[in-house]
This record gives structure tokens, sequence and C-alpha cells, in this order.
């Protein structure tokens, strides 16, 4: 078993290169959570549409891709977003026309949809 302290340095050590690797990346990621909560709450149609949303507007340097849990199951369907050089969004109960939606307004237009998402404040209060 290893020590709290040893526990905290692997943390911070992972938490370091994650953010290396996301401000070396050019490309904005778009993550949806696939665990069993967000599958059964409708996640797989909200990645099908986004990810054919990106294609069809032939939109570049975005880059989709699956997660499993994310820890907030009361909030499934979950949809991250990682720009480069810029904070995390978190888009949550997402569903098809939402998906849809951020697609034109967040990664089309560069404009986050706030209703649609969820803070640090937010997850404080809960």
């Amino acid at each position: 078993m290893k020590t709290l302290a040893e526990l905290q340095a692997i943390k911070e050590k992972m938490q370091n290169q994650m953010g290396m690797r996301s401000e070396n990346s050019d490309n904005t990621r778009v993550v949806v959570g696939m665990a069993t909560c967000g599958i059964a709450a409708g996640a797989r149609p909200v990645l099908q549409k986004i990810s054919s949303l990106i294609s069809e507007k032939g939109l570049k340097n975005i880059t989709v891709s699956q997660t499993g849990c994310i820890g907030l199951c009361q909030y499934e369907p979950i949809v991250e977003i990682y720009e480069p050089g810029g904070e995390k969004t978190t888009y949550i109960k997402m569903d098809e026309k939402k998906a849809a939606e951020m697609v034109e307004k967040h990664l089309t237009d560069g404009c986050p949809i706030e209703e649609y998402t969820i803070s640090a404040s937010d997850l404080a209060k809960s």
C-alpha cells in the first residue's frame, strides 16, 4: 500500500503530464463519456451525432474520442471539450439536439453554450 504522500506525488505527476499533453496539442478534443451509465443515458447517439456533424461540416483539428466513467453519473450523457490553451468545458445531460447545437455554436463559432454546461462551482453546490 502506498502512503498518502506517495499517492499525492503520483497524482501530481500524472496531472502535469496530462496538462503538458493537452497544451502541446493543436487539436480541440471532444470526449464523450461512454461508461455503462453514459450509454444507458443515451451517449451513443450523442457521440454519433457529434462525429457525423464534424465530418459533414469538414471541421479540422478536432479529435472525437470516448472515455469511461467521468464520475458524474447523474449528469450523463457528458461531453467534455478541451481546447488548445483553454479550459475544459463540460456539457451535461446531452442529447442529439443539444449535441448538434454544441457543434454549431461551440465548435464552429467558438461560443460555448453556458446553459448546457456545469462548472466547478456548480459541483461544489451538489
